[in-house]
């Protein structure tokens, strides 16, 4: 009896400082870790973890944020960058509110498979998929997101997909908001290759 008491507490600890260093934990996570799954459904119904999708689980105590969504696909996709209106709305640019996660990925990638949140895959490649990547933190996990300036020039790029008048508010709020240069938008026009589709528009807010 001793002996199985122990051997719960061993498993519960390893797991709760797993919890603590990522954030956001995977069933894959913990399975790796030769921590037989039950212990997640032992911390659920104890209080201490919470399930916030399939395989997916935080703290219950976690302080739960308006980016969340970036921290469980992150988890996931840890390669993948976000963009285009997910990275406006990361930004705080514009009125976009999107209803998918739009990610970005290596061309040659397997596309993720996601339940939920429900995500929008586009294909980058070379310096379009490693320019202007910026990393910050979301509930303890690191997250890829393209700066102001190269989400700008990928909107200009998708503007057939997403509406030119989404590219258009997001260029002159970064004017205006001064979020980055002239030198910057004309850099990522060029790498994604819609310099000449830019230009009339970048010289109207120079």
């Amino acid at each position: 009896m001793q002996h199985t008491v122990s051997v719960k507490k061993y498993h519960q600890e390893r797991l709760w400082k797993l919890v603590k260093k990522k954030g956001v934990i995977l069933s894959r996570d913990v399975t790796r870790l030769g921590i037989p799954s039950i212990y997640l459904k032992r911390l659920c119904d104890k209080g201490s973890l919470k399930r916030v999708s399939r395989g997916v689980y935080v703290s219950a105590d976690s302080n739960v944020t308006e980016h969340h969504h970036l921290a469980q696909v992150a988890r996931r996709v840890p390669r993948g960058v976000f963009c285009l209106l997910t990275a406006l709305r990361y930004h705080n640019i514009g009125t976009q509110s999107p209803h998918q996660v739009w990610i970005a990925i290596d061309g040659k990638a397997r596309k993720p498979k996601l339940e939920y949140p429900k995500l929008k895959v586009v294909r980058f490649s070379g310096q379009a998929l490693t320019g202007g990547v910026g990393k910050s933190k979301v509930e303890g996990v690191t997250i890829q997101v393209y700066g102001p300036a190269k989400t700008v020039a990928d909107c200009f790029k998708y503007r057939n997909k997403i509406g030119l008048e989404v590219a258009l508010e997001a260029l002159r709020e970064c004017r205006r908001r001064k979020l980055c240069s002239i030198e910057e938008l004309w850099t990522f026009a060029k790498i994604c290759r819609v310099a000449n589709v830019m230009r009339p528009y970048m010289e109207s807010v120079t």
